[in-house]
Protein backbone atom coordinates (compact mmCIF):
# COMPACT_ATOMS: atom_id res chain seq x y z
CA UNK A 1 0.00 0.00 0.00
CA UNK A 2 1.55 3.33 -0.60
CA UNK A 3 1.90 5.78 2.02
CA UNK A 4 -0.37 8.31 1.04
CA UNK A 5 -3.07 5.86 0.66
CA UNK A 6 -2.09 4.61 3.99
CA UNK A 7 -2.72 8.33 5.59
CA UNK A 8 -5.69 8.73 3.87
CA UNK A 9 -7.56 5.56 5.41
CA UNK A 10 -6.55 6.47 8.57
CA UNK A 11 -5.60 10.22 9.39
CA UNK A 12 -9.37 10.75 10.56
CA UNK A 13 -8.35 8.00 13.25
CA UNK A 14 -5.34 9.42 14.01
CA UNK A 15 -6.76 12.74 14.52
CA UNK A 16 -9.36 11.54 16.27
CA UNK A 17 -7.37 9.28 18.97
CA UNK A 18 -5.04 12.64 19.50
CA UNK A 19 -7.21 15.27 20.16
CA UNK A 20 -9.29 12.98 22.51
CA UNK A 21 -9.22 14.93 25.99
CA UNK A 22 -10.95 11.92 28.40
CA UNK A 23 -11.54 8.65 27.37
CA UNK A 24 -12.23 5.49 29.83
CA UNK A 25 -9.63 2.72 30.73
CA UNK A 26 -10.52 0.39 27.95
CA UNK A 27 -10.93 2.69 25.02
CA UNK A 28 -7.40 4.18 25.34
CA UNK A 29 -6.01 0.78 25.61
CA UNK A 30 -8.19 -0.43 22.95
CA UNK A 31 -6.92 3.05 20.93
CA UNK A 32 -3.25 1.86 21.73
CA UNK A 33 -3.47 -1.79 20.61
CA UNK A 34 -4.96 0.29 17.28
CA UNK A 35 -1.96 2.66 16.80
CA UNK A 36 0.67 0.07 17.67
CA UNK A 37 -0.43 -2.15 14.88
CA UNK A 38 -0.50 1.04 12.58
CA UNK A 39 2.76 2.21 14.26
CA UNK A 40 4.02 -1.37 13.23
CA UNK A 41 2.93 -1.58 9.81
CA UNK A 42 4.32 1.91 9.10
CA UNK A 43 7.73 1.16 10.47
CA UNK A 44 7.47 -2.04 8.10
CA UNK A 45 7.05 -0.41 4.37
CA UNK A 46 7.55 3.90 5.36
CA UNK A 47 10.42 3.36 8.23
CA UNK A 48 11.99 6.81 7.84
CA UNK A 49 8.56 8.74 7.17
CA UNK A 50 6.59 11.66 8.94
CA UNK A 51 3.91 9.29 9.66
CA UNK A 52 6.23 7.11 11.43
CA UNK A 53 7.46 9.63 13.76
CA UNK A 54 3.59 10.77 14.06
CA UNK A 55 2.41 7.50 15.04
CA UNK A 56 5.64 6.62 17.44
CA UNK A 57 4.86 10.00 19.17
CA UNK A 58 1.05 8.96 19.48
CA UNK A 59 1.82 5.57 20.86
CA UNK A 60 3.75 7.16 23.29
CA UNK A 61 0.80 10.11 24.24
CA UNK A 62 -1.30 6.85 24.44
CA UNK A 63 0.86 4.46 26.37
CA UNK A 64 0.82 7.33 28.98
CA UNK A 65 -2.28 7.23 29.21
CA UNK A 66 -3.07 3.62 29.66
CA UNK A 67 -0.59 3.63 33.09
CA UNK A 68 -2.26 6.58 34.35
CA UNK A 69 -5.66 4.95 34.10
CA UNK A 70 -4.20 1.77 35.19
CA UNK A 71 -5.84 1.15 38.19
CA UNK A 72 -9.63 -0.73 37.26
CA UNK A 73 -12.51 1.07 38.16
CA UNK A 74 -14.81 -0.34 41.20
CA UNK A 75 -17.98 -0.44 38.48
CA UNK A 76 -16.04 -2.60 35.80
CA UNK A 77 -18.92 -4.96 35.57
CA UNK A 78 -21.91 -2.36 35.29
CA UNK A 79 -19.35 -0.42 32.59
CA UNK A 80 -18.94 -3.83 30.91
CA UNK A 81 -23.46 -4.02 30.38
CA UNK A 82 -24.09 -0.21 30.29
CA UNK A 83 -21.01 0.67 27.86
CA UNK A 84 -19.23 -1.58 26.81
CA UNK A 85 -20.92 -3.99 25.30
CA UNK A 86 -23.47 -1.93 23.49
CA UNK A 87 -20.41 0.04 21.78
CA UNK A 88 -19.38 -2.86 20.75
CA UNK A 89 -23.10 -3.74 19.15
CA UNK A 90 -22.71 -0.19 17.74
CA UNK A 91 -19.14 -1.43 16.26
CA UNK A 92 -20.54 -4.34 14.58
CA UNK A 93 -23.68 -3.44 13.77
CA UNK A 94 -23.21 -4.99 9.90
CA UNK A 95 -22.37 -8.31 10.78
CA UNK A 96 -25.67 -8.25 13.37
CA UNK A 97 -27.96 -7.09 10.75
CA UNK A 98 -26.09 -9.81 8.42
CA UNK A 99 -26.81 -12.69 10.88
CA UNK A 100 -30.41 -11.65 11.52
CA UNK A 101 -30.51 -11.38 7.32
CA UNK A 102 -29.17 -15.19 6.83
CA UNK A 103 -31.26 -16.29 9.75
CA UNK A 104 -34.30 -14.71 8.41
CA UNK A 105 -33.90 -16.75 5.05
CA UNK A 106 -33.26 -19.47 6.20
CA UNK A 107 -36.52 -19.42 8.39
CA UNK A 108 -38.02 -18.42 5.28
CA UNK A 109 -36.46 -21.50 3.13
CA UNK A 110 -37.60 -23.54 6.14
CA UNK A 111 -41.68 -22.50 5.67
CA UNK A 112 -41.82 -23.19 2.34
CA UNK A 113 -39.89 -26.47 2.32
CA UNK A 114 -42.02 -27.71 5.01
CA UNK A 115 -45.37 -26.51 2.94
CA UNK A 116 -44.28 -27.80 -0.56
CA UNK A 117 -43.00 -31.12 1.40
CA UNK A 118 -45.14 -33.28 3.98
CA UNK A 119 -42.14 -35.15 4.53
CA UNK A 120 -39.76 -31.91 5.75
CA UNK A 121 -40.91 -31.37 9.23
CA UNK A 122 -40.11 -35.28 10.43
CA UNK A 123 -36.76 -34.74 8.59
CA UNK A 124 -35.62 -31.57 10.85
CA UNK A 125 -37.75 -32.18 13.48
CA UNK A 126 -37.73 -36.20 13.51
CA UNK A 127 -41.05 -38.48 13.69
CA UNK A 128 -40.94 -38.80 17.47
CA UNK A 129 -41.67 -35.36 18.16
CA UNK A 130 -44.06 -34.83 15.16
CA UNK A 131 -45.59 -37.98 16.37
CA UNK A 132 -45.68 -36.42 20.32
CA UNK A 133 -47.08 -32.83 19.30
CA UNK A 134 -50.06 -34.41 17.17
CA UNK A 135 -51.14 -36.78 19.97
CA UNK A 136 -51.14 -33.86 21.99
CA UNK A 137 -52.96 -31.77 19.43
CA UNK A 138 -55.76 -34.66 19.62
CA UNK A 139 -55.72 -34.26 23.25
CA UNK A 140 -56.34 -30.70 22.90
CA UNK A 141 -53.10 -29.69 24.38
CA UNK A 142 -50.65 -29.18 21.91
CA UNK A 143 -48.14 -27.69 23.64
CA UNK A 144 -48.19 -30.51 26.09
CA UNK A 145 -44.52 -30.53 25.89
CA UNK A 146 -43.33 -28.12 27.47
CA UNK A 147 -45.36 -29.57 30.83
CA UNK A 148 -43.64 -33.01 30.83
CA UNK A 149 -40.23 -32.57 32.69
CA UNK A 150 -39.48 -30.99 36.20
CA UNK A 151 -39.61 -27.20 35.80
CA UNK A 152 -36.07 -26.69 37.29
CA UNK A 153 -34.42 -29.82 35.53
CA UNK A 154 -35.58 -28.21 32.13
CA UNK A 155 -33.84 -24.61 33.06
CA UNK A 156 -30.45 -26.56 33.53
CA UNK A 157 -30.83 -28.22 30.66
CA UNK A 158 -32.45 -25.82 28.50
CA UNK A 159 -29.85 -22.70 29.62
CA UNK A 160 -26.94 -25.10 29.08
CA UNK A 161 -28.04 -26.10 25.92
CA UNK A 162 -28.81 -22.76 24.53
CA UNK A 163 -25.20 -21.25 25.77
CA UNK A 164 -23.07 -23.96 24.32
CA UNK A 165 -25.43 -23.23 20.92
CA UNK A 166 -24.36 -20.01 20.97
CA UNK A 167 -20.61 -20.98 21.49
CA UNK A 168 -20.69 -23.33 19.28
CA UNK A 169 -22.07 -20.88 16.39
CA UNK A 170 -19.54 -18.52 17.12
CA UNK A 171 -16.41 -20.47 17.53
CA UNK A 172 -17.54 -21.81 14.01
CA UNK A 173 -16.60 -18.28 12.70
CA UNK A 174 -13.12 -19.29 12.39
CA UNK A 175 -13.87 -21.25 9.53
CA UNK A 176 -14.13 -18.14 7.21
CA UNK A 177 -17.72 -16.96 8.50
CA UNK A 178 -18.95 -19.58 6.61
CA UNK A 179 -19.32 -22.09 9.84
CA UNK A 180 -21.46 -19.59 11.80
CA UNK A 181 -23.75 -19.02 8.66
CA UNK A 182 -24.32 -22.42 8.23
CA UNK A 183 -24.78 -22.86 12.05
CA UNK A 184 -27.52 -19.85 11.42
CA UNK A 185 -28.92 -21.29 8.31
CA UNK A 186 -29.73 -24.51 10.51
CA UNK A 187 -31.91 -23.15 13.57
CA UNK A 188 -33.37 -20.88 10.84
CA UNK A 189 -34.83 -23.66 8.93
CA UNK A 190 -35.65 -25.40 12.35
CA UNK A 191 -37.50 -22.69 13.44
CA UNK A 192 -39.01 -22.07 10.02
CA UNK A 193 -40.15 -25.70 9.92
CA UNK A 194 -41.52 -26.42 13.34
CA UNK A 195 -43.06 -22.39 12.88
CA UNK A 196 -45.23 -23.46 9.77
CA UNK A 197 -46.07 -26.97 11.48
CA UNK A 198 -48.73 -25.19 13.80
CA UNK A 199 -49.43 -23.00 11.85
CA UNK A 200 -50.41 -25.38 9.17
CA UNK A 201 -52.72 -27.41 12.18
CA UNK A 202 -54.52 -24.13 12.86
CA UNK A 203 -52.67 -23.08 15.88
CA UNK A 204 -50.45 -20.26 14.11
CA UNK A 205 -51.50 -17.40 16.88
CA UNK A 206 -51.66 -19.54 19.74
CA UNK A 207 -48.30 -21.16 19.15
CA UNK A 208 -46.72 -17.40 18.70
CA UNK A 209 -48.61 -16.01 21.89
CA UNK A 210 -46.90 -19.79 23.59
CA UNK A 211 -43.73 -20.25 22.16
CA UNK A 212 -42.29 -16.77 21.46
CA UNK A 213 -42.86 -16.17 25.26
CA UNK A 214 -39.07 -17.56 25.57
CA UNK A 215 -37.96 -17.68 21.96
CA UNK A 216 -38.35 -14.04 21.44
CA UNK A 217 -34.99 -14.06 23.82
CA UNK A 218 -34.07 -17.05 22.97
CA UNK A 219 -33.83 -16.58 19.15
CA UNK A 220 -32.40 -13.28 19.24
CA UNK A 221 -29.27 -14.18 21.16
CA UNK A 222 -28.67 -17.06 18.81
CA UNK A 223 -28.54 -14.59 16.18
CA UNK A 224 -26.40 -12.54 17.71
CA UNK A 225 -24.13 -15.18 18.20
CA UNK A 226 -24.16 -16.05 14.64
CA UNK A 227 -22.96 -12.10 14.23
CA UNK A 228 -19.92 -12.95 16.64
CA UNK A 229 -19.12 -15.44 14.84
CA UNK A 230 -19.21 -13.42 11.68
CA UNK A 231 -17.07 -11.06 13.60
CA UNK A 232 -14.44 -13.68 14.21
CA UNK A 233 -14.18 -14.82 10.22
CA UNK A 234 -14.65 -11.43 9.14
CA UNK A 235 -11.02 -10.50 11.39
CA UNK A 236 -9.32 -12.75 9.61
CA UNK A 237 -10.41 -12.32 5.92
CA UNK A 238 -10.20 -8.79 6.05
CA UNK A 239 -7.69 -7.52 8.77
CA UNK A 240 -7.32 -4.09 6.92
CA UNK A 241 -4.30 -2.40 8.34
CA UNK A 242 -3.95 -4.43 11.15
CA UNK A 243 -1.49 -7.73 11.11
CA UNK A 244 -3.71 -10.72 10.52
CA UNK A 245 -2.57 -11.94 14.12
CA UNK A 246 -3.61 -8.41 15.66
CA UNK A 247 -6.83 -8.31 13.71
CA UNK A 248 -7.88 -11.86 14.68
CA UNK A 249 -7.17 -11.47 18.44
CA UNK A 250 -9.51 -8.09 18.39
CA UNK A 251 -12.25 -9.88 16.53
CA UNK A 252 -12.13 -12.91 18.93
CA UNK A 253 -12.44 -10.49 22.09
CA UNK A 254 -15.15 -8.63 20.60
CA UNK A 255 -16.80 -11.99 19.45
CA UNK A 256 -16.42 -13.33 22.81
CA UNK A 257 -17.41 -10.17 24.64
CA UNK A 258 -21.38 -10.89 22.77
CA UNK A 259 -21.18 -14.30 23.73
CA UNK A 260 -20.54 -14.02 27.38
CA UNK A 261 -22.95 -11.05 27.16
CA UNK A 262 -25.41 -13.09 25.94
CA UNK A 263 -25.36 -15.63 28.93
CA UNK A 264 -28.07 -13.97 30.96
CA UNK A 265 -30.27 -13.54 28.03
CA UNK A 266 -30.06 -17.23 27.94
CA UNK A 267 -30.68 -17.81 31.56
CA UNK A 268 -34.24 -15.58 31.26
CA UNK A 269 -35.06 -17.28 28.01
CA UNK A 270 -34.48 -20.37 30.26
CA UNK A 271 -36.47 -19.82 32.68
CA UNK A 272 -39.75 -18.31 30.99
CA UNK A 273 -39.32 -21.91 28.98
CA UNK A 274 -39.25 -24.05 32.25
CA UNK A 275 -41.30 -21.86 34.28
CA UNK A 276 -43.94 -19.91 32.28
CA UNK A 277 -44.26 -21.21 28.76
CA UNK A 278 -46.18 -24.37 30.55
CA UNK A 279 -48.82 -22.31 31.42
CA UNK A 280 -50.57 -22.35 28.01
CA UNK A 281 -53.75 -20.76 29.02
CA UNK A 282 -52.18 -17.53 30.50
CA UNK A 283 -54.14 -14.48 30.08
CA UNK A 284 -53.97 -13.03 26.00
CA UNK A 285 -52.46 -9.92 27.99
CA UNK A 286 -49.72 -11.33 29.99
CA UNK A 287 -49.00 -13.26 27.46
CA UNK A 288 -48.35 -10.40 24.91
CA UNK A 289 -46.80 -8.13 27.99
CA UNK A 290 -44.25 -11.11 28.21
CA UNK A 291 -43.27 -11.12 24.17
CA UNK A 292 -43.58 -7.87 23.57
CA UNK A 293 -41.69 -6.81 26.59
CA UNK A 294 -38.91 -8.87 25.50
CA UNK A 295 -38.34 -7.80 21.74
CA UNK A 296 -38.77 -4.37 22.75
CA UNK A 297 -35.50 -4.63 25.09
CA UNK A 298 -33.58 -6.51 22.12
CA UNK A 299 -34.55 -3.64 19.97
CA UNK A 300 -33.16 -0.98 22.37
CA UNK A 301 -30.42 -3.14 23.74
CA UNK A 302 -28.53 -3.82 20.58
CA UNK A 303 -30.06 -1.04 18.33
CA UNK A 304 -31.10 2.08 19.82
CA UNK A 305 -29.15 2.43 23.19
CA UNK A 306 -25.86 1.73 21.32
CA UNK A 307 -26.59 4.79 18.75
CA UNK A 308 -26.88 7.27 22.45
CA UNK A 309 -24.01 6.07 23.75
CA UNK A 310 -21.79 6.74 20.29
CA UNK A 311 -23.35 9.90 20.10
CA UNK A 312 -22.81 10.61 23.51
CA UNK A 313 -19.05 9.55 23.42
CA UNK A 314 -18.61 11.69 20.06
CA UNK A 315 -19.78 14.42 22.64
CA UNK A 316 -17.52 14.27 25.23
CA UNK A 317 -14.63 13.65 23.11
Amino acid sequence: MREALFVKQNSEKWQHYDSMQQANPDEVANQFIEITNDLAYSKTFYPNSKTTAYLNGLAAKLHQSVYKNKKEKSNRFIHFWKTELPSIFFQHRKQILYALFFFLVSCSIGALSAKYDDTFVRLIMGDGYVNMTNENIAKGDPFGVYKQDNEFMMFLQIGSNNIFVALYTFVLGILFSFGSIVSLFRNGIMLGSFQYFFFSKGLGFQSVLVIWIHGTLEISAIVLAGAAGLILGNSFLFPKTYTRMASIQKGAKDGLKIVIGLIPIFIVAAFFESFVTRHTQMPLALSLLILLSSAAFMIWYVFIYPIKIQRKQVTLN
